[in-house]
């Protein structure tokens, strides 16, 4: 049996999904093997600014930008462990390059170069993730849970968090609410 490689896709919520850790989320698949799926998600934002991650950890910086720059929910799994979405994919200390393009850091050394303002070009800041068993993402779109689309790093960086659903729907090239929530059966 294939398994189809979700990892550098996004993962978009059905509208039928109500699972309120999820329900009108993206999150973006970091790794998907057969033995699970880690994921963060991208559109929740809590009401913290990066400043104050940072100063728990006793790393200052100057830059009232880099203080307020949003921090996001990032999925229900360690939610006081800091996960970061990156490009370009540099090697940080725990860095996994999941694209050509985007790496996912876990350690202090990304987070005290962000401090400084030496960090990477784009990033986004999350606590906590989203996390899969074996086999379970592929039961949940066969339930019509979800859908899956390759992410768009513009949707990721640059679209306000509360239009991040709507725009990673959009890449799908159909209207999400013109479909069935019921699976066909013959």
């Amino acid at each position: 049996m294939t398994i189809l490689d979700l990892t550098g896709q996004f993962l978009i919520a059905m509208p039928s999904l109500e699972d309120p850790e999820f329900q009108q989320t993206v999150t973006y698949i970091c790794a998907h093997t057969s033995e699970g799926t880690m994921g963060v998600v991208i559109n929740r934002p809590m009401e913290i600014g990066l400043g104050e991650i940072l100063s728990q950890m006793e790393l200052e910086t100057e830059d009232p930008d880099i203080e307020k720059t949003q921090v996001f929910q990032g999925g229900p799994v360690q939610q006081d462990r800091g996960i970061i979405i990156h490009e370009p994919p540099t090697t940080w200390d725990s860095t996994i390059n999941v694209t050509d393009n985007l790496g996912v850091a876990t350690s202090r050394d990304i987070l005290e170069a962000i401090s400084k303002g030496d960090g990477p070009t784009k990033s986004l800041v999350a606590l906590g993730y989203a996390s899969w068993g074996a086999g379970q993402v592929e039961k949940e779109l066969a339930e019509n849970s979800w859908l899956s689309v390759q992410a768009d790093e513009r949707i990721l960086f640059d679209v306000p968090p509360a239009k991040r659903w709507k725009k990673a729907t959009e890449l799908l090239g159909f209207d999400l609410h013109q479909i069935s929530r019921d699976i066909g059966h013959a």
